[in-house]
């Protein structure tokens, strides 16, 4: 899009009271008037031919792979002019979704090789999926008479996830601190059930791993290795109803719920577990396959990215009779989900007692520390004392489910939301050690 600069609509304004004297006084020299206009789109069309060309300037933007919360990245845009004149600066401004704040325009001046290269920072709103719209360009001639706008549609979408950067050192520093107490899954041998090789009996390995047949065949007392079993499948299954999306510390419990599943779906990944991902609310909102390696873990973030916020109650039923169909084999099942009290947790009960039938299941929720403040608060009067009373009954119900849970078979794991990433991990270890899988 061709349009006049400000510079130039006031020139012509300045012009105005001259040809409306000479119309009034002078019609004769009417020429100077006619000559005026005439001057300045003359101008006008010298500044749009040296003027940088719109069909000249190519684009290219190299998004991150993810964003993360609370954070900054940058985008990296590339403008280059193919041909034609270059412009003396350009104006760039970059249209994204509600999910980024509105980023500020960007004034490009100096080219290298007809070529300038700058990051734009990007700051996410919220966890979703980023979308960079469009990139809008506009230069002005060198007499600062016509504008010259260009807008680039990018279309680009970017995960957005809890900020995991801090994922792989502390996975790693939880992993190399039970390795310590003799439970690093790489290199455990002895106490498994998966067979890893046969060496030479010696005084104080266990007298039951002797392999008879093949000691008489070599005529040397011969013992059975064994180590941890790997490849099991781990399944994140979030709840994103209405509960799991109230704010716990200024924080969505469902946010720290996967940043504390991001954190052990490194660990699993990490020594020979494969991972999947299920969402649901009202109805399952995310589904994913068994993954492998931890080079699926950036697929995980991206998977994490799409589950959304939501206001509707979780549908149990529907949601867990989705999940038990996809599972063809025996799996751990970390369910991440809150509840109010006995009565709307009956149904949730009634379908996790049917995954426990094949399946382990882990049931992970937080804490519910404002009714602990309003207990531990001093009851200075009737009103404070009729809180403690209340929240005291709704932690009394909220321990009977848990106990229900437990009583099924259930795993379960109620802390708080700055233990919650290292007490998954370590529940992982230990059912891991244990072979409960």
């Amino acid at each position: 899009m061709i349009a006049p600069t400000l510079r130039a609509i006031w020139l012509m304004l300045l012009g105005l009271p001259i040809m409306l004297a000479i119309a009034v006084l002078a019609p004769n020299l009417w020429v100077i008037s006619a000559g005026w206009i005439a001057g300045l789109f003359a101008l006008m069309l010298a500044d749009l031919a040296l003027a940088g060309r719109r069909r000249g300037i190519d684009v290219k933007v190299v998004p991150p792979a993810v964003l993360y919360t609370n954070s900054e990245d940058p985008v990296e845009i590339t403008v280059s002019a193919k041909f034609g004149p270059l412009p003396s600066q350009i104006n760039a401004l970059l249209e994204t979704n509600e999910y980024l704040a509105p980023p500020n325009a960007t004034i490009l001046k100096g080219w290298y090789d007809r070529t300038h290269t700058y990051a734009q920072m990007l700051e996410p709103t919220r966890r979703g999926n980023g979308r960079l719209e469009t990139l809008w360009l506009n230069w002005t001639g060198p007499l600062g008479l016509i504008r010259i706008r260009r807008n680039e549609t990018l279309d680009l979408d970017i995960p957005i996830t809890p900020n995991t950067r801090w994922v792989k050192e502390e996975a790693v520093r939880l992993y190399t601190r039970d390795a310590d107490f003799g439970i690093k899954m790489q290199i455990e041998r002895g106490d498994g059930s998966e067979f890893d090789a046969l060496r030479e009996f010696s005084s104080g390995m266990d007298r039951r791993a002797i392999d008879w047949k093949h000691s008489a065949r070599h005529r040397s007392l011969l013992a059975k290795e064994f180590r941890t079993e790997r490849n099991h499948n781990i399944v994140f299954a979030f709840d994103s109803g209405r509960l799991m999306c109230e704010p716990l510390g200024g924080v969505p419990k469902i946010d720290r719920a996967i940043n504390a599943a991001l954190l052990l779906a490194y660990v699993s990944l990490r020594s020979g577990d494969k991972t999947a991902l299920f969402g649901f609310d009202a109805r399952p909102t995310v589904t994913s396959n068994v993954l492998a390696g931890v080079g699926a873990f950036p697929h995980m973030q991206r998977l994490a990215s799409q589950i959304d916020y939501s206001v509707e109650e979780a549908n149990y039923t529907l949601a867990i009779t989705s999940l038990a169909a996809r599972l063809e084999r025996r799996s751990l099942i970390i369910l991440f989900t809150d509840f109010v009290d006995t009565i709307s947790a009956e149904l949730m009960l009634e379908n996790v007692k049917r995954l426990t039938d094949r399946h382990l299941v882990l049931f992970a929720c937080f804490e519910d520390e404002q009714l602990t403040e309003m207990i531990e608060t001093e009851p200075t009067n009737a009103d404070t004392v009729s809180r403690a009373n209340v929240a005291d009954g709704l932690l009394r119900e909220r321990e009977i489910v848990l106990l229900k849970l437990e009583r099924m078979g259930v795993h379960v794991i109620e802390t708080r939301p700055e233990r919650f990433g290292s007490d998954l991990v370590s529940r992982y270890m230990d059912i891991k050690r244990k072979e409960l899988l």
